[in-house]
C-alpha cells in the first residue's frame, strides 16, 4: 500500500493554483498592496527556519548495526544478543544418515540443463541421474525454464516401500506446485499434490505406504529465483527425512546499507560448525542463498561462509577462503536484510559442518558508503512539500551507497577490475551489483553528487580512465567490464554530457583542455561513422548492428534517443569548446545539433501521434526516452513537446511511474517497465514545458512508489508490471542513476544551475507549480550559491539569490502567462509591456533578468 504523502496544510490561493491543471505554471495568485509594492523582507521572513536536517538518511559514522530481528528459526537462544544485549547462541543437531536407493536407480528427465562449467567440486553436468546419486552438491536441472510441466522420473532395479518421498531442491530452483505418482505395474497413481511449496527440504508424505519401483515428480510451478524459474532437484530421498532445521537468525539493517559484515563471536563448539550468511536488500527474494554475490557469474555458492574457532574471536566478512578452497566469502555486500545460519556446504568438511554450537556477542557493519551526516552536505534543497524532500535526500542517500573506492575484490567480476582504477573514489552504478563505473549512471549520479555532497572526484576518476581507455577510431567504453570493450551505442555520447557537467559544476577546465582531443575524436569521428544520408545515426552501421544501449534493447536504425542524445551532447561540447576558445568547433557542433534536429523533426516525428517516434524501422511505438530528450535537447518545439508529453501522460502512467516505452513490441514488458533513468529527462521535460504540476505528479508516483515498498529509502534500478522487481531478485535496489529527482528538484523546481564553468556564470529560473516555497544551496568553487522563492505574500513570487564573488548570472521568474510587474531589490525592471533594467524580456510565460553580479538580489512578480 502506498503511503499517503504528509503534506503541509496549503493557504487556499494555493489550493487555486492546483485547479488550473497540470499544464499551468502556477504561480500564488494573491494581490499586491496598494501601492504596487510588496515587502519581499516580511514575504521571506514568513518562511519555517530551515528543518532539512531531519530528512537526511547517511550516517557519518563507519559502523553500522541492525536495527531489529526479523525472525528465527530452530534452536536459537536470545536472539537480540545481535542487536548488543547480550549473548546469541545458534544450536543444531547432526542430522541423521539419509535413506538411499538401491544399487542400479536410475533417473530420466522431460529435459535436462546442459553442462556450462562446474565450481567447488560440483561436475559440470545437470543430468536426472545427480538426483539419486547421493551427492547433495549435484543436482538435475531442467532446461527450459518457465515451461511446463517438467518431470523426474526414478526407476528403482527392485519395488522399495515408500512412506514418502524428501526433496531436496535449491534455493535458485525450488518446486512450488508438484506432484508425486508411483507406478502400480499398470499406471501411475497420483500420491500427494504440493502447492505453494517454499521450503529448500519438502517432505511428502503418502496416504500410505506404498511398494512400487518408479516414482515421478511433475513441476507445474517453480519458485521465482534470481536466475529464473527452472527446477533444480539436489536429491530425492526415499523416505520421510526430517532433518533439524539450520539454527538461523535474520537481522534487519533499516535500509539498504553497503559494506563489510563485522561478527563477534563468543565462541563456539569443537565440532567444527560452519556459518552461513546470506543477504538479500528485500524480505521477497531473502532466501538461504544471497539475492546476489559476485560468486553467481562463477557458479558460487551463493552465500559467505565462515568456521568459528573454539575461543572468542572477531571475523570481518572480507573475500577469500578460510583453508585453501574451503570455506569461502565474497566479503562487501549491499543488503538491508542478512541471514545468519548454523550450517555449511557439504563441500566445505571437515572445516566446516552444519552443526554444532555458535555463540555470537554482536553484528555490525563496516560501511563503504560516502559519509553522509548532515554535516557532509555541501548543497541542500528543502521545500513545502514533505514528500519531495524526502525523496531528494532518500535518493541523496543512495548515492552515497554507491559513491566508493574501486577496489579488485569489490567490483563486477566479468573482468571489471582495472590496475588504472583501484584505489580510486568513483561513482559505481549499484551498491549491490554491478558495482562497475558506468558513463550512463554517472550521467544522473554525477549530478546528484555535485548538489549534495559535491565530491567531483569520484565522477572525474571514472570519465578521465574511459576517455584514457578510447579506441583508435573514437569510441570510448561505456565501464571497465569486460576489460573496457562492452559495446554500447549511446554510452559516447553519455560520456560527454558527463564531462559538460563535470566542468560546470566543479570548474576543472585543466580536464576540459586535457580531454578536449578525446572529445573531438569521439564527436568528428565515430559518430559520423554510424551517420546515414539523412545525417541521422543509424545503429547497424559500421558493425554496430551487435551493440547495445543503457538496457541492451533490440532496436536498429534511426532511434530518436540516440539522436536527441546526440544533439544534447553536440550543444554541450560547443559549449566545452567555447570556453576553452575553440571558437570554431563550437560553431560547428553547434551548427550540426540544428541539423540533426531538423533530421529528428523530418524523419522521426509522428504527427498523427503527436510523439516522436522509437525508431524509423520496425513496428510503430513511441519511448519515453526519445521523447523525453527530444523536449530537454530543444530539438521539440513548445507544440510539439505539449502534445509527446501528453502522449506520454496517457499511454505510459502507471501507479509507479511511467513506462518507458508506451507497447510492448519491442519488448514483452515494454508498457510496463520503469526506469527512474529515462524518467528523469521526462520530468526535466515537464518542469521546463510549463508542466511543474505533472512532474511533480510523476516524480511522486515514482519515487513514492519505491519509497513505500520494501527496501524502502534508496531508487531501484527499474521497476516491472505491477510494481515489481523488473528483474527479480537480480535487479539492484540502490540505483546512482535512479537519483534524477535530486537535479530535477535543484536545477529545474528550484531553478539553479550553472551555464559556465565552475558556475562562473549561472542562471536560476524557478519552476514552482504547486509548492508554496522551496530554497535550497548549491556549491560552486567560488562559495555557496544560495536560492529563496515563496509564493504568496502580496506577491505572485518573491525570489531570493545570494550569489558567490567572481560569478554572475541571469534570473527568470515564471509569469503565468498574466501581464506582471517585476521588482529587483524594490526597483521595477519590467513594468508589464517594457524593461527598465536588467535587459529584461519576456516570452509570455517567463521573464527574464540579466546581469545579476555577486551579492543578495530579491525579485518580486506582482499585478501592478
Amino acid at each position: 500500500m502506498r503511503k499517503r504523502s504528509m503534506l503541509r496544510p496549503r493557504p487556499l490561493h494555493v489550493l487555486a493554483c492546483l485547479a488550473l491543471g497540470a499544464t499551468s505554471t502556477v504561480v500564488a495568485l494573491s494581490p499586491a498592496r496598494a501601492d504596487g509594492q510588496a515587502d519581499a523582507a516580511t514575504a521571506l521572513a514568513s518562511l519555517p527556519s530551515p528543518d532539512w536536517r531531519k530528512y537526511v538518511q547517511g550516517t557519518s559514522h563507519a559502523e553500522v548495526s541492525p536495527v531489529r530481528i526479523v525472525s528465527t528459526t530452530g534452536d536459537v537462544t536470545n536472539p537480540e544478543g545481535l542487536l548488543g544485549e547480550g549473548t546469541t547462541t545458534l544450536h543444531r543437531e547432526a542430522p541423521k544418515a539419509k535413506p538411499a536407493w538401491p544399487s542400479g536407480t536410475t533417473a530420466t528427465a522431460s529435459s535436462y540443463h546442459a553442462p556450462n562449467g562446474g565450481n567447488n567440486g560440483t561436475p559440470t553436468s545437470y543430468e536426472p541421474g545427480h538426483a539419486v546419486d547421493g551427492d547433495v552438491r549435484t543436482f538435475w536441472n531442467d532446461a527450459n525454464p518457465d515451461t511446463y510441466p517438467a518431470w523426474l522420473q526414478i526407476t528403482s532395479p527392485a519395488p522399495v516401500k515408500l512412506p514418502g518421498i524428501t526433496v531436496l531442491s535449491n534455493s535458485d530452483g525450488v518446486p512450488m506446485d508438484f506432484t508425486v505418482a508411483t507406478w502400480n505395474g499398470s499406471a501411475w497413481v497420483t500420491q500427494a499434490t504440493v502447492t505453494g511449496n517454499t521450503d529448500v527440504q519438502r517432505a511428502v508424505t503418502f496416504p500410505q505406504e506404498v511398494t512400487t519401483d518408479q516414482v515421478r515428480i511433475t513441476v507445474t510451478k517453480d519458485q521465482p529465483s534470481s536466475r529464473g524459474d527452472f527446477t533444480r532437484v539436489n536429491e530425492v530421498w526415499p523416505g520421510i527425512v526430517s532433518d533439524p532445521a539450520p539454527a538461523s537468525v535474520t537481522l534487519d539493517f533499516g535500509k539498504v546499507v553497503v559494506g563489510y559484515p563485522t561478527l563477534r563471536f563468543k565462541g563456539a563448539s569443537d565440532d567444527h560448525p560452519g556459518v552461513r550468511l546470506a543477504f538479500s536488500e528485500t524480505l521477497q527474494y531473502l532466501t538461504d542463498r544471497s539475492d546476489f554475490t559476485r560468486s553467481d557469474f562463477s557458479g558460487g555458492a551463493g552465500t559467505d561462509q565462515y568456521a568459528p574457532p573454539v575461543k572468542s574471536t572477531t571475523w570481518t566478512d572480507t573475500k577469500g577462503c578460510q583453508s585453501g578452497t574451503k570455506v569461502c566469502a565474497d566479503g562487501l555486500h549491499g543488503f538491508r536484510y542478512l541471514r545468519i545460519s548454523l550450517d555449511a556446504l557439504e563441500s566445505d568438511a571437515p572445516v566446516a559442518e552444519p552443526y554444532g554450537t555458535v555463540k555470537l556477542k554482536d553484528v555490525t557493519l563496516r560501511s563503504t558508503a560516502l559519509p553522509g551526516g548532515a554535516g557532509t552536505y555541501k548543497g541542500w534543497f528543502e521545500s513545502s512539500d514533505d514528500a519531495l524532500n524526502r525523496y531528494w535526500y532518500n535518493a541523496s542517500y543512495t548515492n552515497e551507497l554507491v559513491t566508493d573506492t574501486f577496489r579488485s575484490t569489490d567490483v563486477e567480476p566479468r573482468n571489471a577490475d582495472s590496475p588504472s582504477l583501484d584505489g580510486k573514489l568513483v561513482l559505481h552504478d549499484g551498491a549491490k551489483r554491478d558495482r562497475d563505473p558506468y558513463v550512463g549512471d554517472v550521467a544522473v549520479s554525477g549530478r546528484t553528487d555535485y548538489l549534495t555532497h559535491a565530491v567531483p572526484e569520484a565522477a572525474r576518476n571514472v570519465l578521465a580512465d574511459l576517455a584514457d581507455h578510447q579506441r583508435a577510431d573514437g569510441w570510448i567504453p561505456p565501464a571497465s567490464i569486460n576489460g573496457y570493450t562492452l559495446p554500447l551505442f549511446d554510452y559516447p555520447l553519455w560520456w560527454v554530457t558527463s564531462s559538460s557537467d563535470y566542468v560546470l559544476y566543479s570548474g576543472d577546465t585543466a580536464y576540459a583542455a586535457k580531454y578536449y582531443p578525446n572529445l573531438v575524436k569521439t564527436l568528428d569521428t565515430w559518430y559520423p561513422s554510424v551517420t546515414d544520408a539523412r545525417g541521422l545515426l543509424s545503429k547497424g552501421l559500421n558493425g554496430t548492428g551487435g551493440y547495445g544501449d543503457y538496457a541492451f534493447l533490440p532496436r536498429t536504425g534511426e532511434v530518436t534517443y540516440y539522436n536527441a542524445l546526440y544533439v544534447q551532447a553536440l550543444k554541450d561540447a560547443a559549449g566545452l569548446a567555447r570556453s576553452l576558445g575553440h571558437t570554431a568547433d563550437a560553431g560547428r557542433w553547434q551548427q550540426r545539433a540544428q541539423d540533426v534536429a531538423k533530421a529528428i523533426n523530418t524523419y522521426l516525428w509522428d504527427a498523427g501521434t503527436g510523439a516522436y517516434l522509437d525508431s524509423g524501422t520496425g513496428a510503430v511505438r513511441h519511448g519515453q526516452d526519445g521523447n523525453g530528450l527530444a523536449i530537454v535537447a530543444g530539438v521539440a518545439s513548445p507544440d510539439q513537446a505539449a502534445a509527446a508529453l501528453g502522449h506520454l501522460a496517457k499511454t505510459t502512467a502507471r501507479p509507479y511511474g511511467n513506462a518507458f516505452m508506451d507497447n510492448d513490441t519491442l519488448v514483452p514488458d515494454g508498457s510496463t517497465r520503469v526506469y527512474a533513468f529515462t524518467s528523469y529527462p521526462e520530468i526535466q521535460a515537464r518542469f521546463r514545458s510549463g508542466q511543474a504540476d505533472s512532474a511533480i505528479e510523476e516524480i511522486k508516483r515514482l519515487y513514492g512508489w519505491m519509497t513505500a515498498h520494501d527496501p524502502g529509502i534508496t531508487d531501484w534500478e527499474g521497476i516491472g508490471a505491477n510494481g515489481s522487481l523488473y528483474e527479480g531478485a537480480y535487479t539492484s535496489m540502490a540505483h546512482g542513476w535512479s537519483t534524477g529527482v535530486v537535479p530535477a528538484l535543484s536545477n529545474d523546481l528550484l531553478g539553479a544551475a550553472p551555464t559556465g564553468p565552475g558556475f562562473a556564470t549561472w542562471t536560476v529560473r524557478p519552476n514552482p507549480g504547486s509548492v508554496q516555497w522551496a530554497r535550497g544551496v548549491l556549491p560552486t568553487p567560488h562559495g555557496d550559491l544560495r536560492v529563496t522563492w515563496t509564493q504568496g505574500h502580496g506577491a505572485f513570487l518573491t525570489l531570493a539569490v545570494d550569489s558567490p564573488a567572481g560569478t554572475s548570472g541571469d534570473i527568470a521568474v515564471p509569469t503565468g502567462g498574466k501581464q506582471v510587474v517585476v521588482r529587483v531589490d524594490g526597483k521595477v525592471a519590467w513594468d508589464g509591456t517594457a524593461a527598465l533594467a536588467h535587459q529584461a524580456t519576456s516570452d509570455g510565460a517567463h521573464v527574464t533578468l540579466r546581469g545579476f553580479g555577486a551579492g543578495h538580489h530579491t525579485v518580486q512578480v506582482t499585478d501592478r
